[in-house]
């Protein structure tokens, strides 16, 4: 991932502007290490910090057409970007960079060229010959972006809140698969599917088809110039990714240039879910397997860096934020600069556990619209920033537009979750790679419950959270709450304390207002939590939030334990603040 600055006809061409964009494009140099460019037309400044994944001899950024009339900054990759080039056979290109076609494709095209890219992006085109610019931002929000307002009449672009925060006067999140026109003078949305609508697709499940299509969005993900590897948690989607990506590795030029071995990698607390099960996939694909531990005490004093860095204080996100932030600090050590990553199957698949008591196809299929289109705000900015913070980039394959578009014009009752007919939770992606005679993983992890991955490094790591923020909010800053923290009034101990280090590190408000809330239980969304009345007097992110569900839900499991029905090995899991009482003895946490 790269990071990219504008600052849009700001009325100021002097050196003292231009040093002030060059301070704050600094702040996004974490996103990319590898260089630096700027390029000012008058009151026009565009800024890149790269990551070089693709082209890195040449590829650095802003990039031109011929006669550099059009710049460009991109943050990004473009996975269709050769054919691309053989589509525009009268332009020469400058370099081997994916982005490259950008500048090209609005010559040829005009503003209507952005449906024509299959990657994840977010870019700046500036047309020097009437000062007109465009920016657009992929479409489910893979990357991330914002847009600002300054009193002088300026626009700003940034990658992170960081870069803007404190030059203009309103800032909020670039919508995906939006396009800002400076001509037209606003957004309208260039990405259009289907599904969008929420009107329920009949398209009878095909499990091949779904097959096809998760493994050509892989193997396009394999494009790259540097070391990579796979983000391994032993879940379903995870070693999904592992297993197609090891399926298909050999030979591609990554394997040509990096090896035909794939590599992966795993964090969670010492003995956790996560990592038992991630062993036993890498040992099962053979790939070169690197395991990290961390402490709930190296969680909680990485707390603050992560809260600056992925600029957020929804509390699932820095629960799962957290571990992935530390991980990707060793991977980067590793020498390695990408990771392919299993984000966005439980929004597609309504794989979170809150979807066994969806009460019917129409409401399931309404619930995986909702989740995709709040991806941006949730799963895909923790991807996104917490890897970006060390300068590793993550893609995604499960978030390809083809895929998504195959996947959601399934008749959702074959997503609904039936146990009794042996369909558990996300049971059409795992049907359609059990395969017999070729498999794919072991059985028992391609049928393996779903984790949150913040529950899977290790359920104490939440339990520790909660008892480290109770340490720092009392009573009394809590009943206050609603008077210092009107907008999303923080519920918990747990929240009011990411509260207060977000707003020491943003404190404007525009900054607040680009955070989700309301109401969720095991990661739903609010209009999910009417399904069961009981969810509203238990609203916590973690899977164990889902009451009856998971097999180590907070009340749950410790009542089948004391009935002697729950497996002893599952008995370690449980969380250390919850005591097991014997048979007819009240549970107490």
């Amino acid at each position: 991932m790269c990071g990219i600055l504008a600052v849009l006809g700001c009325s100021d061409d002097s050196q003292a502007k231009r040093v002030r964009v060059l301070e704050l494009s600094r702040r996004l140099k974490h996103r990319g290490p590898d260089w630096s460019g700027l390029y000012q037309h008058g009151d026009f400044y565009l800024s890149h910090q790269r990551l070089a994944i693709i082209d890195p001899a040449s590829g650095d950024q802003p990039l031109f057409n011929e006669d550099q009339a059009i710049v460009v900054t991109v943050n990004g990759e473009i996975y269709n970007h050769v054919e691309l080039r053989k589509s525009l056979p009268n332009h020469k290109f400058r370099t081997g960079s994916d982005c490259d076609v950008i500048a090209h494709l609005y010559e040829e095209h005009g503003e209507n060229f952005v449906s024509m890219l299959d990657g994840m992006f977010s870019f700046v085109l500036l047309d020097t010959r009437d000062n007109s610019f465009i920016v657009a931002r992929d479409a489910i929000g893979i990357t991330s972006l914002y847009i600002g307002w300054g009193l002088d009449g300026s626009i700003w672009i940034s990658s992170e809140l960081k870069g803007l925060n404190d030059d203009c006067e309103h800032f909020e999140s670039f919508p995906p698969g939006h396009l800002y026109s400076s001509k037209n003078g606003g957004l309208r949305r260039w990405y259009n599917p289907l599904w969008f609508s929420e009107a329920i697709p009949s398209t009878p499940y095909d499990p091949l088809a779904l097959r096809s299509a998760f493994e050509k969005a892989v193997i396009k993900r394999l494009m790259t110039d540097v070391p990579f590897g796979v983000l391994l948690s032993g879940g379903l989607d995870s070693s999904l990714v592992a297993s197609v990506t090891a399926r298909h590795l050999a030979g591609t030029e990554a394997a040509r240039q990096w090896g035909a071995q794939l590599h992966s990698f795993c964090v969670g607390l010492e003995n956790s879910p996560d990592l038992k099960a991630a062993r036993e996939v890498a040992d099962y694909l053979g790939t070169v397997h690197h395991e990290f531990n961390f402490t709930v005490q190296d969680g909680i004093d990485a707390i603050e860096d992560v809260i600056y860095h992925v600029e957020t204080y929804d509390v699932t996100t820095i629960r799962a934020s957290t571990p992935m932030f530390l991980m990707s600090r060793k991977i980067k050590a590793l020498g390695v600069k990408m990771v392919i990553s299993g984000e966005g199957a439980d929004e597609i698949f309504g794989g979170y556990l809150y979807f066994h008591k969806a009460p019917n196809k129409e409401e399931l299929h309404r619930e995986t619209c909702r989740k995709i289109k709040a991806l941006h705000q949730y799963d895909c900015l923790r991807a996104n920033k917490s890897t970006s913070a060390w300068g590793l980039e993550a893609r995604v394959p499960f978030l390809d537009k083809d895929f998504i578009n195959i996947a959601m014009a399934i008749d959702p009752e074959w997503k609904m979750i039936k146990l009794g007919e042996g369909r558990m939770e996300k049971w059409v992606l795992r049907r359609a790679f059990d395969d017999e005679e070729n498999p794919y993983l072991p059985k028992h992890i391609l049928y393996r419950q779903k984790e949150q991955f913040s529950d899977g490094v290790g359920y104490s790591w939440i339990d520790g959270l909660k008892a480290h923020a109770a340490l720092h909010v009392n009573d009394k800053m809590m009943q206050n709450a609603k008077h210092i923290f009107r907008h999303n009034t923080p519920t918990t101990k747990e929240a009011y304390y990411y509260r207060m280090i977000f707003e020491r590190f943003f404190p404007q408000n525009s900054a607040t207002l680009t955070v989700p809330g309301g109401p969720s239980v095991a990661c739903s969304t609010a209009k999910a939590v009417e399904w069961d009345a009981a969810w509203s007097n238990n609203l916590d992110p973690s899977g164990r939030a889902a009451s009856g569900v998971h097999l180590s839900g907070y009340e749950q499991q410790a009542v089948l334990a004391s009935a002697g029905v729950v497996p002893p090995e599952i008995l370690v899991n449980l969380p250390r603040m919850m005591n097991v009482a014997a048979p007819g003895v009240a549970i107490q946490s």
